[in-house]
């Protein structure tokens, strides 16, 4: 099939559109039947859709529609007909796609479409060539991924008011009012930050299911507001803050302050890497102090400092030692450890729990309180200890457990 040489047999189909100078219809290959969209008009008025090829031939980028030839045929009574062939995506457009969402796209969409559009602009400002027309009528859709199930992908199509933009001889200002920038209401110029802006214009589509100034009685009333006026676009509340900031960026009244698409693909907002990090930064934080990962990575830091000269101990056990009151580290064996909880205490009392049972001491009301298994006993500024082992003195037994206890203060 050889559409760009117009020797591809092909036949016309429904009609899927109409423009002021043309129609686009579907069409199919007589000899595979894969289906194509073909713009026609006139040829002495095609000027705009032969524009449109030559600027869409230099043009490669998988978020950009496709050209794929044109061709010159007659009609019924013998009059030349211009056709332009184009790329056929049935899921319409980025406007039917809030029809269908019941007037609006939630973020998580507005944020992929706006980075695919992204992608495209870039690339045609990279590439010498200003859209001119960017809003949601002008955007279609396409499912991402042989099985469908990978979600919608937006791409930048109907270039018929493209420009380059060192194009001297072709400065008329094109587009729809309720996406024009500032500079170009004005009647001044139509560079890659009109896109710009005309992207943000679209966001607040996607997001409200509407364009701004909608609240203007006519289109007059709209172009005078956003040339000659201070106001921009009212932000969607309901965005995320990264959003709102994003359409602050491409409102900014003053083209040369306006970010450019390069810079905004680094926005949070719609830079994947980043959303993408930020998700395995939070996915890398512990569970819980059981998670045994994170304990391993904390003792291979650990192991990595201690040989590089720091002053740590040389095992867990001797570094929990450090941390217990009035003894050496604890022993290893599990039977031998206390353990340690909190209950309720009058402020300024410290309190121990006991797993033996040999062991007593006197508190401040000179009661003898046996440390049975699971007890909490208070433990005042001074005491006395004593054991059931013998009646003058503390045994050598006791006396090494009494050394040995571990507990916490609570106050």
């Amino acid at each position: 099939m050889d559409h760009a040489n117009g020797t591809c047999q092909w036949t016309r189909g429904r009609t899927l559109g109409r423009g002021s100078s043309a129609v686009v219809s579907l069409a199919s290959d007589c000899r595979t039947g894969s289906l194509f969209a073909v713009k026609s008009a006139d040829l002495s008025r095609s000027g705009h859709l032969q524009r449109e090829f030559h600027i869409l031939s230099s043009v490669s980028c998988p978020s950009v529609v496709s050209c794929l030839g044109e061709e010159v045929t007659f009609d019924a009574g013998g009059a030349p007909i211009y056709n332009l062939f184009m790329e056929y995506l049935p899921l319409g457009t980025i406007s039917d796609e809030i029809r269908r969402c019941g007037g609006r796209l939630d973020e998580r969409d507005i944020r992929r479409y706006g980075s695919d559009v992204l992608r495209g602009l870039d690339h045609l400002h990279a590439s010498g060539i200003v859209h001119c027309d960017i809003k949601g009528a002008n955007l279609l859709l396409q499912e991402e991924g042989s099985d469908g199930g990978g979600g919608f992908a937006a791409k930048i199509a109907d270039l018929g008011c493209a420009r380059l933009a060192d194009d001297d001889e072709f400065r008329a200002i094109s587009g729809s009012p309720a996406y024009m920038a500032p500079e170009v209401a004005r009647g001044e110029e139509q560079g890659p930050p009109a896109d710009v802006w005309a992207l943000g214009c679209t966001i607040v589509e996607m997001a409200t299911g509407r364009p701004p100034w909608t609240d203007a009685s006519d289109a007059v009333s709209a172009i005078f507001r956003i040339g000659f006026s201070e106001e921009v676009p009212e932000i969607p509340g309901e965005m995320s803050e990264e959003g709102k900031d994003f359409l602050r960026r491409c409102f900014e009244r003053d083209p040369k302050r306006r970010w450019t698409s390069e810079q905004l693909m680094k926005h949070a907002f719609v830079n994947e890497k980043i959303i993408y990090d930020r998700i395995l930064k939070m996915d890398e934080s512990p569970k819980c102090v059981l998670e045994k990962d994170f304990w391993d990575a904390v003792e291979d830091e650990e192991e990595e400092t201690s040989t590089s000269g720091g002053d740590c101990s040389s095992s867990p056990t001797d570094r929990i030692g450090q941390l217990c009151v009035g003894g050496p580290p604890p022993p290893t064996d599990d039977k031998d450890w206390i353990t340690v909880r909190s209950v309720e205490h009058d402020e300024g009392e410290e309190l121990i729990k006991g797993e033996v049972g040999v062991l007593s001491l006197t508190n401040d009301d000179d009661e003898n309180t046996e440390l049975l298994d699971g007890e909490c006993v208070l433990l005042g500024e001074s005491v006395n200890w004593w054991c059931w082992c013998s009646e003058e003195e503390i045994c050598t037994v006791c006396a090494e457990l009494k050394d040995n206890l571990c507990f916490e203060s609570y106050k």
